[in-house]
């Protein structure tokens, strides 16, 4: 059982890799930590379709990912 969750958690940890590589830069929050954030008065938007889809697929996996590490602690310590 401990094998085949860790293999589930490796599988899982990759997923979660290139969901966040697949998620669209946000460069423009990049800049505006520089700059201050003059321009975010307005920019409060709901994520939508692509990228909504993809943060709550990354959500998603986080959350798997970190049910899984706390079952394998439960594991390694019985």
């Amino acid at each position: 059982m401990y094998n085949i969750l860790l293999a589930a958690m490796i599988v899982v940890g990759f997923l979660i890799i290139i969901a966040v590589l697949m998620q669209p830069s946000k460069q423009q929050d990049a800049l505006s930590a520089l700059s201050g954030g003059g321009g975010d008065l307005f920019a409060t938007q709901k994520a939508r379709g692509f990228v909504a889809v993809m943060q709550r697929v990354t959500a998603v996996l986080g959350a798997v990912w970190f049910i899984i590490g706390l079952a394998l602690v439960y594991l390694s310590a019985h």
